[in-house]
């Protein structure tokens, strides 16, 4: 009779995946003090890289998330979390490019991978008018997760399950800081925007934290409003508007009244005649005249596609004749097409690829060199591996976040949400918040709720005039209060 073994000894591999996460602690949190200048006025601050953990139900600690907290001495100071999108991503976008004390230039035109890296006082930065905490969700920036594959996916990589962990991380700062009793804010940016609405939904009916406001940057908030284009004609009037901001800028013509032309045209003539097809032959010569001419594009390109303007086919077409590819993140921001032949895009976004290496450099820079933070880890400023194992077949994903959306500002009826997207965005174009918040019913003030575009893209922000829109437009939200 062979010798008995334990569970974890019949298991091939059961002892290096037991070894696997016997990861060298993290550092305790640390503060330094550092200023900066906003509005021509000096600001001294705290900034602080810290860690919470995540404990199962059983109280056993499975990640260790990481946040930066740049905090200014003094009474009633609101609170502002934010994170970024992805899924994937680390807030060092947000943080580095648009709120924080500090910034650093990417994701406009012309700006290199290999441009010097090095932070500048920020113009943009809120931290005059809220401290700030930014989150880094498990599998981004340093936080990790510490169990294996097949857990992390269920505990941390799926709808749900991120809403519930990230919310408990925003209460449990505001506990451990004694930050409760604090005006609190809430910023997303991209899928940090779908996250915006379950959070702050959660934080106010499970948790018992109630969000002052909601602010949400270039938001993913309805997944499902872009499919299913061969008979709806709502991903097409979700896009034309960004396309035809992109040829405007590109012809020195963006303003507010123009672009009011032409969304007033998408809501209209636009969405009538995809609507009627093939019942008024005339309806396809109406589309390609009009379409042309918002777009700037070739007309044949245009007929062959119907007046429906795929992304990606337009983002390569658009700039063909120069040998480069469009950004879906903004259009007007190019690199070269190494695959010119190719009869598909074989390259990654020009974004995407172009931000890693400065937000990388800078934030680890800061973390380790200029806080003094040591850890030897790799730092994911956008991680792919998060991205390929998020759950995307649950129907709590496809739902999107209107749902919890109009909940939260029905709840609290002082709850002031502003949604921010630059015009030229494909990837979340401010089209579809204009029609999500249009279909929303008047709760009190119809102000509480609003809808602001400026120039630029995804990351309008990494322009200065755009920038400065976006903290005038914030600064109203945070003095409604």
């Amino acid at each position: 009779m062979p010798a008995t073994t334990s569970a974890a000894e019949g298991k091939p591999g059961a002892e290096s995946k037991e070894a696997e996460f016997k990861l060298p602690p993290f550092p305790a949190d640390k503060t330094i003090r550092q200023s900066t200048t906003i509005a021509g006025r000096k600001i001294d601050y705290n900034a602080t890289v810290g860690s919470l953990p995540v404990l199962d139900d059983k109280g056993k600690k499975i990640a260790e998330v990481m946040f930066f907290a740049y905090t200014v001495p003094g009474k009633d100071r609101p609170v502002t979390f934010a994170l970024n999108g992805g899924p994937g991503a680390s807030s060092v976008y947000l943080n580095l490019g648009a709120l924080g004390p500090k910034r650093v230039q990417f994701g406009a035109d012309g700006n290199s991978p290999s441009d010097p890296a090095t932070p500048i006082d920020n113009p943009g930065s809120w931290l005059d008018f809220t401290d700030l905490v930014f989150i880094d969700p498990v599998g981004t920036g340093f936080s990790r997760a510490l169990v294996d594959e097949d857990v992390a996916k269920k505990k941390f990589y799926s709808t749900n399950a991120d809403i519930e962990y990230l919310s408990r991380i925003i209460y449990d700062w505001l506990v451990k800081n004694e930050r409760l009793e604090s005006r609190k804010y809430l910023v997303g940016e991209s899928y940090g925007g779908f996250r915006g609405p379950r959070i702050t939904h959660y934080l106010q009916t499970r948790l018992g934290i109630a969000m002052n406001g909601l602010v949400l940057v270039s938001p993913y908030l309805d997944p499902g409003a872009s499919d299913n284009g061969d008979l709806s004609p709502l991903p097409w009037m979700l896009t034309l508007p960004s396309i035809a901001a992109a040829n405007l800028e590109r012809h020195g013509k963006l303003s507010d009244a123009a672009m009011k032309q032409i969304v007033d045209y998408t809501r209209t003539d636009y969405v009538t005649d995809l609507l009627k097809g093939r019942s008024d032959p005339q309806s396809l010569d109406r589309i390609v005249k009009r379409v042309t001419e918002l777009s700037g594009l070739d007309p044949e390109f245009v007929r062959r596609s119907g007046g429906r303007l795929e992304t990606q086919s337009f983002l390569r077409e658009v700039f063909r004749d120069e040998g480069k590819l469009g950004s879906r993140y903004d259009s007007n921001v190019t690199a070269w097409d190494p695959f010119p032949f190719s009869p598909r895009q074989r390259s990654n976004d020009p974004i995407l690829d172009g931000i890693i290496a400065p937000t990388t450099t800078a934030m680890v820079d800061f973390i380790t060199r200029t806080v003094g933070w040591k850890y030897d880890g790799r730092y994911n400023a956008l991680s792919y591996d998060v991205n390929r194992l998020w759950d995307r077949d649950s129907k709590d994903s496809d739902k999107g976040s209107v749902d919890a959306l109009r909940q939260s500002v029905a709840i609290d009826s002082k709850l002031q949400v502003l949604i921010v997207h630059g015009w030229a965005d494909l990837s979340c174009p401010f089209m579809a918040s204009v029609l999500i918040v249009d279909q929303m019913p008047v709760m009190g003030d119809p102000q509480r709720v609003q809808v602001k575009s400026y120039a630029g893209g995804h990351m309008f922000y990494s322009r200065p005039d755009s920038q400065e829109h976006l903290r005038s437009d914030a600064q109203r939200v945070y003095a409604a209060h």
